[in-house]
């Protein structure tokens, strides 16, 4: 229980040394460190810092089996990361890989004779986890082991295949070092050999296949562990990338598959057993056990049982907020603001705090005052009454004639299983206009609220009672499955409408895209619409309402793309541009005061590119991106934004700024029920009138040549 003076900081991932003396940790400041609790003459030692300030998948060490080696990857200038040793004798660190590719995961085997470790040579992409054109980049890793010592061979050559003839001799032989290992058992353990003098030469590719390998973990002997990331196929519901879990045999130079749906790995220190979490359950079992089903072995977590004192919980939360915003912060100087002296005036609030819905309320108004966006107060132990799903059937109703009737279905896309709309299903016989008499039997009287009928039944079948006349005689039956939300296919209407809008006011000559955020939906939107009009002359981008995400540097670059040269083919009447993937005309953005975060850097690029003019309001403004402090002791999450965009002029663009419109127009919702847009129609209007001041390059395609010949 003894008592380390430490920097200021938050701390992570302790790890124990194989002799029990050190512990190995990190920070919130991207430092590695080492502690050795039996002699703390010295106090804790910074081993190294990471150069950027990405605290995810950085500095993760393992100690050598000696205990006096840490091996640990950290990011270079380029962004990629480098495997490097540190010994703890000399306190030099070692840089062992070239940081030509992406080197990660890095671990002792339990002999202290090899080093193994991932690699890439694809990830450019996804070099970058703010990009957007890392999305949907899959990325490839290759496995490599270090041969530490140069006096041993590589475990990969070729074992003899003669024939052993005097097996008595070699029995013998067998015999005497198995006593030898036993005798020694209780003798101080050898040491881990690390030869520093050409290491990089001693870098052995492993026979397994490039995946997408994103943890490594040793486990007896030379044998270890990969967890493999599986991205959704193509045509699947389940956009959430799966894993599995693999076992590579050194004697047998195979790699097995193990599990599926791992989340975390560990192996026991003698390397015997493991500890794993999957389906959100604890398992430990043998390392010969990983393939069964947990059964006994499942940590039974749901019988644990712990007393809470919530106004002793809210009081330490309160000021670990502060603590957070402190050390977290983008700004050291907090904006300004004096935290000490905030916190000493809002903390005499807590003292009427009844409910933890009060204690929320609390940190929104005391956060408020760092001035930014981003700043998300989440969740916290609040009780919460159970809720009734209401089935929905995509459509809207109104009351006529004593009845509940159709007005407008959403048809949603068939072919999509996440856009199925419930009464736009083949054979159903059922139109906009019909009349809803009952619903399971149960009567849609016009004195009934109408959802009532549908009370659980989201995702199950109903018997709707359907007519084309107010008289119930000439009604039929119908099945259908109400949908539990209607919003995508009410925001894919939006969409659609739009669209058709723009093809109808410019005469099919412009093309709209529009993009929800700029994360995976607007990713997938993007191209969908994008690619679809390369016949179009002109572009409007609507960005109105979007929800942020990734730098739309993806948008941009293609948006920007110019025409290189042409292509003809001997048979066909239409030539190819190169790349053909482009619209090579005017284009506009419309963007509002509900799209921020990357809906503030996506116009603001486009401004820089002088792609074309923004139309409608200033943008939210809001570009120090958001990441959450560590967890409150009840669940509750405050954020505390620490990535900050900033423009190549060295001034802060955004924050609290958002993006002019070059055309500032009013989003009117009283003549946008009357089917008008005029955000929208500024939008074309200033395209159309590009197109006619400066119309498209239209490309001739030269004469074949002749050329001349002396026969």
């Amino acid at each position: 229980k003894k008592k380390f003076k430490l920097p200021t900081a938050f701390y992570y991932s302790p790890k124990w040394s194989p002799d029990s003396k050190k512990i190995a940790f990190t920070d919130n400041k991207v430092q590695l460190w080492f502690i050795n609790i039996e002699k703390d003459k010295k106090g804790p030692v910074k081993v190294d810092t990471n150069p950027i300030g990405l605290r995810e998948d950085i500095l993760d060490s393992d100690w050598s089996p000696d205990s006096l080696w840490l091996t640990y990857a950290k990011q270079k200038e380029n962004l990629l990361r480098a495997i490097y040793l540190y010994s703890l004798k000399t306190g030099e660190t070692h840089q062992i890989t070239d940081a030509m590719s992406d080197a990660r995961y890095p671990k002792f085997n339990k002999k202290g004779t090899l080093l193994y470790f991932t690699a890439s040579t694809d990830i450019g992409p996804s070099i970058s986890f703010i990009d957007m054109s890392s999305i949907n980049h899959q990325i490839s890793r290759s496995v490599y082991a270090v041969v530490l010592s140069n006096k041993a061979k590589s475990p990969l050559l070729f074992e003899s295949d003669e024939e052993k003839i005097n097996v008595e001799k070699a029995n013998k032989k067998k015999k005497k070092k198995s006593e030898k290992e036993k005798s020694s058992k209780d003798k101080k353990k050898k040491s881990t050999r690390i030869d520093l003098e050409n290491i990089s030469q001693r870098i052995i590719y492993l026979p397994i296949a490039r995946k997408n390998w994103i943890a490594l973990t040793a486990g007896h002997s030379e044998d270890f562990y990969l967890t493999e990331l599986i991205p959704s196929g193509p045509g699947t519901t389940n956009l959430r990338p799966r894993s599995q879990l693999h076992k590579f045999d050194f004697k047998k130079r195979k790699l097995t598959k193990l599990k599926s749906k791992i989340s975390s790995f560990f192996v026991s220190a003698n390397g015997k057993k493991v500890l794993y979490s999957s389906a959100r359950k604890w398992v430990i079992c043998k390392m010969n056990e990983i393939k069964k089903p947990g059964g006994a072995n499942t940590l039974k977590t749901n019988r644990i049982k712990v007393k809470v004192n919530p106004k002793a919980e809210w009081t330490q939360m309160f000021h670990e907020i502060w603590r957070g915003e402190r050390d977290f912060f983008y700004d050291p100087n907090a904006h300004g603001l004096d935290i000490k002296k905030v916190e000493k005036l809002y903390s005499k609030y807590l003292t009427s705090v009844q409910h933890r819905a009060d204690l929320n309320y609390l940190f929104t108004e005391m956060v408020n005052q760092l001035t930014i966006g981003h700043m998300w107060v989440r969740g916290g132990d609040i009780p919460r009454a159970s809720r009734l799903s209401v089935g929905l059937l995509g459509c809207d109703f109104f009351i006529e004639n004593g009845h509940y009737r159709i007005k407008k279905i959403y048809r949603g896309e068939h072919w999509n299983p996440r856009m199925v709309a419930p009464l736009a299903q083949p054979g159903l016989m059922v139109k906009e206009g019909d009349y809803l008499f009952a619903v399971n039997g149960k009567t849609a009287s016009i004195s009934t609220p109408l959802f009532s009928l549908f009370e659980n039944t989201a995702n199950h079948q109903v018997i709707l009672r359907i007519g084309t006349s107010p008289d119930i005689k000439n009604s039929h039956e119908i099945k259908v499955v109400p949908t539990r939300s209607e919003s995508q296919l009410r925001h894919l209407e939006w969409i659609d409408t739009n669209r058709k809008k723009v093809d109808k006011l410019s005469k099919g000559k412009l093309a709209y895209i529009y993009m929800p955020n700029t994360s995976t939906a607007g990713f997938t939107n993007f191209n969908r619409y994008f690619f679809s009009q390369t016949n179009k002359k002109g572009t409007l981008l609507d960005e109105r309402f979007n929800g942020g995400g990734l730098a739309a540097d993806y948008i941009i670059h293609l948006l920007s793309r110019k025409p290189l040269s042409r292509f003809h083919y001997r048979y066909g009447s239409q030539d190819i541009t190169i790349p053909a993937g482009i619209i090579n005309g005017p284009k506009a953005m419309l963007i509002n005061q509900l799209a921020g975060s990357g809906g503030d850097a996506m116009p603001w690029y486009f401004k820089k590119m002088e792609l074309g003019s923004l139309v409608g309001k200033k943008t939210w403004g809001g570009l120090v991106a958001s990441f959450t402090l560590p967890l409150l002791m009840d669940g509750g999450s405050v954020n505390a934004p620490d990535l900050a965009l900033y423009g190549l002029d060295g001034e802060w663009e955004i924050e609290n700024i958002g993006i002019s419109p070059d055309y500032e127009i009013d989003f009117d919702p009283y003549l946008w029920r009357q089917g008008k847009d005029p955000q929208l129609e500024k939008g074309v209007a200033l395209l159309l009138k590009e197109l006619k001041e400066s119309p498209s390059k239209k490309y001739k395609r030269p004469a074949y040549p002749k050329y001349k010949r002396d026969f």
